[in-house]
């Protein structure tokens, strides 16, 4: 009795193994098909479509920058400073006259360069005088007075007008864009609505939205030639500051069904 009874523990021991081993085996087997089974669950209930939408607006510009300056020359440093300092003092106190704050202007860049007369016989240089360049940028909401500022400069003295640039204030500017934002969804969901009832389905859902930067194009100051008025009164000089155009983008991922 004890010779069978411990043959039937080693039969039940062998059986049991065989069975965990089998079990084991079947495992992955069994996730993978329940894997399967959740994926193609998921792609089958996910039908999208991806829209871009956008819009625009042309906006009129608030802010302005203005770089002007004065340039002398003269056969010493000196002589050249003096000259450029004095026209500069001349400059800057008409456009104070003329409206220009004092917070609104500041110096952009100034120089002293010496000049050279080159010899067709020689590579080496004959110092002949320096050059002074004195440029100051005026920086308002005033664009209205820009006529006004540049003929009241030139008049005191100065001799060059290196850039009018038209902006939009970043306030207003992030007004626009946000408005704008909205607008684009607008557009994107006339498109998503228009391609789904296409094929006889409608927008059911959002999955996800991504909005693009903002874009902005500033405009082009123009400047306008008058026609000779003869003796009389010198018109002043007509720049106009057009329109900025400001965009903006979104990209969607709609649900349909």
């Amino acid at each position: 009795m004890k010779y069978f009874h411990v043959e039937n523990k080693v039969e039940l021991a062998v059986l049991t193994a065989v069975a965990i081993t089998a079990v084991a085996a079947l495992t992955p087997s069994f996730e993978h098909i329940f894997t399967n089974v959740s994926a193609q669950s998921g792609m089958t209930n996910n039908s999208t479509l991806f829209v871009t939408g956008s819009a625009t607006n042309q906006v009129k510009p608030d802010k302005v920058t203005l770089s002007l300056g004065v340039e002398t020359t003269n056969s010493t440093a000196q002589a050249a400073l003096t000259a450029n300092s004095n026209l500069m003092n001349k400059v800057l106190n008409a456009l104070k006259t003329a409206g220009v704050q004092e917070n609104e202007t500041s110096t952009s860049t100034f120089s002293i360069t010496p000049n050279y007369n080159y010899s067709a016989n020689t590579n080496e240089g004959r110092l002949i005088g320096f050059t002074v360049s004195n440029s100051i940028q005026i920086e308002s909401s005033n664009i209205e007075s820009v006529s006004k500022w540049i003929d009241a400069a030139v008049s005191a003295g100065a001799n060059n007008v290196n850039n009018v640039d038209f902006s939009v204030s970043n306030n207003k500017l992030e007004d626009i864009k946000n408005s704008l934002i909205n607008d684009a969804i607008g557009n994107a969901k006339t498109k998503a609505d228009a391609a789904a009832d296409a094929v006889g389905l409608k927008v059911i859902g959002v999955r996800s939205i991504t909005v693009g930067e903002a874009s902005s194009s500033p405009p082009v100051p123009v400047f306008r030639e008058q026609a000779s008025t003869g003796g009389a009164m010198a018109s002043p000089t007509p720049i106009l500051s057009g329109q900025h155009e400001v965009s903006a983008t979104v990209n969607i991922i709609y649900l349909i069904g």
